[in-house]
């Protein structure tokens, strides 16, 4: 398990949605853009790890009570998206890392709390 705070630290991310549970610890991580595969194989309560700054990530990550959105390569949602993501409190997080980067990082975040 792994913090949010924690899990965004290691990202150097910035967290998009202030105030939005950050303290929620986390058991998995699943990382896709294909929205197909994140309704086909996450888990609930899992981070949803993605290239996709739109509404279908949002979307996606909420139907599946995602504990949270973290989008790599430094993008960022519209304000549309963002409110949807505000309307649902999902937490959002973006960082500059590539896909391989985060996923990377996280594992060891994940690998340190085991310690």
């Amino acid at each position: 398990m792994a913090a949010l705070n924690d899990i965004t630290s290691v990202l150097e991310g910035e967290v998009l949605t202030p105030g939005s549970g950050l303290e929620t610890e986390c058991t998995k991580v699943f990382a896709s853009d294909l929205m197909s595969d994140v309704l086909a194989y996450m888990e609930p309560s899992s981070v949803l790890l993605t290239g996709l700054a739109n509404s279908h990530a949002v979307r996606t990550a909420c139907l599946l009570d995602a504990a949270a959105l973290i989008i790599v390569h430094g993008k960022r949602p519209d304000g549309k998206t963002m409110d949807e993501a505000r309307a649902n409190r999902l937490p959002v997080i973006t960082t500059g890392l590539s896909m391989f980067e985060a996923c990377s990082r996280i594992s060891a975040c994940f690998s340190e709390r085991k310690r």
